[in-house]
């Protein structure tokens, strides 16, 4: 019914793009944090942030990570700074900070919708009495739960306020989710993880996840499978109806 293997008794989720629609503003708000930054550092040449620059260096990781990881593709170092840098300084977390202040506005204005599918899934594993987490690296998880009515189905919550606390690795490293299967005191090999991110599925396979299913929000079912997914679906409520 659930479309998972019999020995599977926890599902681990990624949040945006998983769950809720918000990775469509996470990547709006990270084009025009990296865009203004590119402007104002090469002036009107510069070469724009792009839906491929998101997927390989962007999504499913820790803010600061992605900051660091996107700049180094284009040769940029930047100091660290400080977590509460202002978001005009020309440092790692100084830039991430005005990207979360930036996707903070657009989520005010516009809400956040979790997909259909994904809460009939959410319904139907509940109801089958499996263990439920999310994962997810964005420092606004419990917000974005809140305001999309899901947090009813969670019982643990591992975001970006625990990656940090607990000083663990982002995605690809599995640290996060591992955290989530402790949560949940369930082993791994029991647990499955539901990501939309190539780094997210990278992630599930790295921590020995007995399943890990791809979810295809942005035109690159090839890529989550050769990170590892088990399958690849478009939507969650397709799981409802595989054999």
């Amino acid at each position: 019914m659930l479309g998972l293997p019999e020995t599977i008794t926890a599902c681990l989720f990624d949040l945006d793009g998983v769950l809720t629609g918000t990775a469509v503003l996470h990547r709006e708000a990270w084009k025009r944090t990296f865009d203004e930054f590119l402007l104002a550092r090469d002036g009107a040449d510069f070469t724009p942030f792009t839906d491929h620059d998101y997927a390989a260096y962007v999504d499913g990781r820790p803010r600061a990570d992605g900051v660091r990881e996107f700049l180094r593709s284009r040769g940029i170092t930047l100091p660290e700074g400080e977590p509460d840098d202002p978001v005009d300084a020309a440092t790692v977390n100084g830039v991430g900070n005005r990207k979360n202040e930036l996707v903070l506005k657009i989520i005010e204005e516009r809400g956040v919708n979790p997909y259909p599918g994904s809460v009939r899934y959410l319904e139907a594993a509940r109801d089958a009495g499996l263990r439920i987490a999310v994962v997810t690296s964005s420092a606004n998880g419990a917000k974005v739960l809140d305001a999309a009515d899901l947090t009813r189905f969670v019982e643990a919550r591992i975001d970006g306020l625990v990656i940090g606390r607990d000083h663990l690795k982002g995605k690809p490293a599995p640290d996060s989710f591992l955290a989530g299967a402790r949560a949940l005191d369930v082993e791994p090999a029991h647990a499955a993880v539901f990501e939309d991110a190539q780094s997210g599925v990278q992630a599930g396979r790295a921590g020995g996840f007995g399943f890990v299913v791809g979810v295809n929000r942005a035109h690159q079912a090839g890529e989550l499978r050769a990170h590892g997914a088990d399958v690849v679906v478009d939507d969650l409520a397709e799981l409802l109806e595989a054999p």
